[in-house]
């Protein structure tokens, strides 16, 4: 098992796999049903992640997608079928927002032990066409398991949250972690990203598996996240520019 990758089993069917040597600390999700596999997010790309998951399952896997950006597509290239928000298909077709070397400044901006066949002059960000779109409310269906399709935008314009109703679990991305949120680039919303987090609420939610950082939040961090938003509005803060709000264990960034 490759070492930069560390797996951690949520239950026998699903499976965390996450890049804690790196300081973006990414977390994708292997889902497993009975007639096939799901990959939420594919990481950083700075590794064949695409071994690691054969080696948990024989299933063909879907590679979807919480939003495109660079630390969560970089293993696409893996994977022969990928699915993508219908909102950001044209971010695979060189319309990505964010140039490759300001990619590559992020993906090293600290210090990091990547894998030793790692070569920062041939990391590309994918490029390429989604074998399946996702529109909001479609259902992904692995056999025994549905994942439902949540579009929650803000943070980018396609941001996907998966939930599945079965074992109430949220598969939040972007939108929910411990950690700095953010709302400040040009293709962020803010009031979108508040929309987004009212709309999962009425969600019957027993765990939130974020796309970052620390594995295991408590559901109520959802109410407060929501409730600091509301703060942020009702002060006239709800705005690009206005700067970073910290809370605690999490800050919003706008």
């Amino acid at each position: 098992m490759d070492a930069w990758f560390t797996v951690e089993p949520i239950d026998r069917e699903t499976f965390a796999i996450s890049e804690y040597k790196h300081w973006e600390e990414t977390h994708c999700y292997l889902i497993c049903g009975t007639e096939r596999a799901v990959l939420i997010d594919t990481g950083l790309g700075v590794d064949n992640i695409k071994t690691l998951v054969d080696s948990l399952t024989d299933l063909p896997v879907t590679a979807v997608t919480t939003h495109v950006h660079w630390d969560h597509i970089g293993g696409h290239r893996y994977f022969e079928h990928i699915a993508v928000h219908e909102a950001e298909t044209d971010w695979l077709s060189g319309r990505f927002p964010l140039p490759l070397q300001a990619v590559k400044h992020n993906l090293t901006c600290r210090p990091c032990d990547f894998p030793k066949d790692f070569s920062l002059d041939d990391y590309e960000l994918f490029q390429g066409t989604p074998q399946e779109v996702l529109c909001d409310g479609d259902r992904l269906s692995l056999g025994d398991r549905t994942l439902t399709v949540v579009h929650t935008p803000g943070h980018s314009p396609g941001h996907c949250c998966y939930y599945e109703p079965e074992r109430k679990y949220l598969f939040s991305g972007d939108l929910i972690y411990v950690g700095c949120l953010d709302a400040f680039y040009p293709s962020t919303d803010p009031w979108q990203f508040w929309q987004s987090i009212r709309k999962i609420q009425p969600l019957e939610i027993d765990r939130v598996f974020p796309g970052h950082h620390k594995l295991s939040i408590p559901v109520e961090m959802i109410g407060r996240i929501e409730n600091a938003f509301h703060g942020l509005s009702q002060a006239g803060k709800l705005k690009q520019g206005s700067g970073i709000f910290s809370y605690g264990d999490f800050q919003i960034h706008i």
